[in-house]
């Protein structure tokens, strides 16, 4: 990766001034219309190519968050692969377009997806992490529908701030790295979660859990 986890961190941050909403369901139509977050960076020239593409949209702001949303969880994404693919026991994807997989653990394979808490979740949070396989259940069931959905394995970093702001956990990358680290320290492909959720076919998941008081 060509930026620094430490240059990406405070590139995130300047996102943390503006809301983080929506306005607008994550679809295939609107991924298409703001697929230059990839390749756009820092937060700057983000936002001089939305006010380029944009401008004239009567609907601007619904354009201007769904932009910067996928910017923001698409760098910390990065970042967090990266942190992975640093590992001893980590070797990153064969293909870097395969998006069904990042990296593999231990000769597993994993997608990996940086999560807030969800709202909806019908349990509290000290009570999520004791039902750790209902929660992933949960986040398979609801999560990344049309051309994002699949049943692979998939390693979850689940974010929880006390206040409520979840999501702005994704620009902390060094603290990420921290309990990324830490819970590597102690992976064991024997210890993970098991599913059915297809005939004759076994995921295998697992949450590190990210937590801020």
């Amino acid at each position: 990766m060509k930026y620094s986890l430490n240059e990406i961190e405070s590139e995130l941050k300047k996102r943390l001034v503006h809301p983080y909403k929506w306005g607008q369901k994550q679809n295939d139509i609107f991924d298409k219309q703001t697929n230059f977050i990839y390749h756009t960076f820092p937060f700057e020239e983000l936002l001089k190519e939305i006010d380029k593409r944009f401008k004239s949209e009567k609907n601007f702001d619904l354009y201007f968050n769904y932009a910067t949303n996928r910017w923001y969880n698409f760098w910390s994404a990065q970042a967090v692969e990266s942190i992975f693919c640093s590992l001893p026991n980590v070797k990153p994807a064969l293909d870097s377009k395969d998006r069904l997989v990042d990296f593999s653990i231990d000769g597993v394979s994993f997608d990996h997806k940086t999560s807030n808490f969800p709202k909806n979740f019908p349990f509290k949070i000290d009570e999520a992490i004791k039902k750790t396989d209902e929660l992933i259940k949960w986040l398979y069931n609801n999560q990344s529908q049309q051309q994002r959905k699949h049943l692979k394995n998939r390693l979850f970093v689940v974010l929880y701030s006390k206040d409520g702001e979840h999501w702005k956990l994704k620009s902390e990358i060094m603290w990420l790295k921290e309990r990324i680290e830490k819970y590597m320290l102690g992976f064991n492909p024997n210890y993970l979660l098991k599913f059915n959720f297809e005939k004759d076919k076994y995921t295998l998941s697992d949450v590190i859990w990210a937590i801020r008081e």
